[in-house]
């Protein structure tokens, strides 16, 4: 590091030996879920590799659990928020974008007022509300709430806003509609906005693991980090860490594997939004 400014050096020492720390659990996971059962106790804190890798933890989580039916419920929840998401988002961040009328902006800092609230304080009204109109217990019911997102609206916004109104006025001259702007000259201008979205979106739901809990109880409507919660149940003797490891790989994998596969794609989303 020779000729090196001293600042950018301890800046970079700084920011490894924040990256070593955050990547810890993720590295005990691998360790604990690939080391044998026999190998419990003390050994299972350890972050040194076994000798003797094993898969045993894996085929155990997998017959433990139902993940095929959690894979399937959580697949469904992720791609059926997303979906409705992205109709509102596009609608409501254009209007706030594009459409002059009395209040706009009064009316977009109400909007925002949503990324204030803390979303457990919403679990009960929204409890109640299910139970009301009979979508309690229902993958529909886990994901209704989420159908609207004042994060989406202020990005879809933002981003509508950086595109040239040189393309809506020539789209009109043609004889082009709102609708059809939108949808035919907006929406594919701003696909870098809708990418970076989609992968908050999915991983935070994907993620989410309070609410599901909440609104469902039958064991077929269960999500992967629900049903994963079922794995702690016979951990409390402290010999089964390597299945609820493998088991978290189950659940993370899938996400790990779309970031290692797109991970330029998603940098360059984040970098067109401003997303930091």
């Amino acid at each position: 590091m020779a000729g090196r400014n001293p600042t950018t050096v301890a800046a970079t020492i700084l920011l490894l030996a924040t990256a070593a720390i955050w990547a810890m659990p993720f590295a005990w996971m691998v360790v604990a879920a690939f080391r044998p059962d026999s190998a419990g106790g003390a050994d299972m804190a350890s972050l040194w590799p076994d000798s003797r890798p094993s898969l045993v933890n894996f085929v155990e989580a997998w017959q433990s659990g139902r993940f095929p039916v959690w894979y399937v419920n959580t697949v469904a929840m992720c791609a059926g928020i997303l979906a409705v998401q992205l109709v509102t988002i596009t609608c409501a961040g254009y209007v706030f974008a594009r459409i002059e009328f009395p209040g706009r902006q009064l009316v977009f800092y109400l909007f925002l007022l949503q990324l204030m609230l803390v979303p457990p304080v919403l679990i009960v009204p929204n409890l109640i509300t299910l139970s009301r109109i009979g979508l309690y217990d229902t993958l529909l019911g886990v994901m209704a709430p989420y159908f609207a997102s004042a994060f989406g609206v202020f990005l879809m916004r933002q981003t509508f806003k950086t595109i040239p109104r040189d393309f809506e006025e020539a789209a009109l001259v043609d004889g082009a509609s709102r609708a059809q702007i939108l949808w035919r000259v907006l929406v594919p201008m701003a696909r870098p906005g809708f990418i970076a979205f989609a992968i908050v979106s999915v991983t935070s739901h994907w993620n989410e693991f309070l609410w599901p809990l909440m609104a469902t109880s039958s064991p077929s409507n269960q999500v992967l980090t629900v049903g994963l919660a079922s794995f702690t149940r016979g951990a409390e003797s402290g010999s089964q860490w390597g299945v609820i490891a493998a088991g978290t790989f189950f659940v993370a994998g899938p996400l790990l594997l779309v970031f290692v596969l797109f991970q330029r794609r998603f940098v360059s989303s984040f970098v067109f939004t401003g997303i930091k």
